[in-house]
């Protein structure tokens, strides 16, 4: 079960509420789950082990933010960069992603989640390919939270792939140039649907964003945690989220 029931889960606003000059809760969370490796190392294991326990700790948190009232949460699991990884390590990485698909879809599918994904997944092996595409389709008409999982992902190739797209609207006269403004860019995007960002957490102490989400970062807040990814659990989130609540966003107004 990933959600306590609704009688008991907490409503948005008695989960921290919103402080003096306060945010209270980001409808949209983003994470880049960092450390897994390190995690493993510290402990003399292979790195597959800390991929697994990131696995776990994606668990706790994703339950973490849709008791806290989070609308959206969105995962960078696999980078576009991720391919330079050594060949073991990527067929390890997509073994779990196997496993966790065929082991958490149903339970996800019950408690109203719907899975979205952002960036290539057809590049990775059919079957792969294939069980992300019958998760997003049996979920799509749930309700309850968004699950978004980063695979495959760039964010400087999806602002190309955007403005090809627009480009080639234009191109065909279906828009004129005048007429893509922010709001289109924002629609040609791979999050097109999804809540505007809110909250950019980081584990493992590294201070950048990776070509994470660049461009729907843009006033985002930013956390930076010095915690493994696989140390962080559902209170490390709800301290996250007190930390966002407490905030005051300007947007550039003053």
């Amino acid at each position: 079960m990933i959600f306590r029931s609704a009688r008991e889960k907490p409503q948005p606003e008695q989960s921290g509420g919103v402080a003096a000059g306060g945010t209270g809760v980001p409808r949209h969370v983003a994470v880049i789950m960092d450390g897994n490796g390190r995690w493993a190392k510290a402990r003399g294991l292979p790195r597959v082990a800390g991929h697994r326990q990131g696995a776990e700790a994606a668990r706790k948190v994703l339950r973490a933010a849709g008791e806290a009232g989070v609308e959206c949460l969105t995962l960078y699991a696999f980078s576009s960069e991720n391919w330079r990884r050594p060949e073991d390590e990527i067929n390890d990485l997509m073994g779990l992603l196997r496993f966790y698909i065929a082991s958490e879809l149903d339970s996800l599918h019950r408690e109203g989640i719907s899975i979205r994904v952002i960036g290539d997944h057809k590049a990775f092996q059919p079957d792969v390919a294939r069980m992300i595409d019958k998760a997003i389709l049996r979920t799509a008409s749930n309700r309850r939270m968004i699950l978004a999982i980063a695979l495959n992902y760039g964010a400087r190739g999806e602002i190309v792939n955007a403005a090809r797209l627009l480009a080639a609207r234009a191109a065909a006269g279906e828009i004129e140039p005048g007429e893509i403004d922010e709001a289109a860019f924002d629609a040609a995007l791979d999050t097109a649907g999804l809540p505007p960002l809110d909250l950019v957490i980081r584990t493992s102490g590294e201070r950048r964003l990776s070509n994470f989400l660049l461009w729907q970062a843009a006033y985002a807040e930013l956390l930076f945690v010095d915690t493994l990814w696989p140390d962080f659990d559902g209170d490390s989130l709800r301290a996250a989220l007190a930390d966002y609540a407490g905030r005051e966003r300007r947007f550039g107004g003053r």
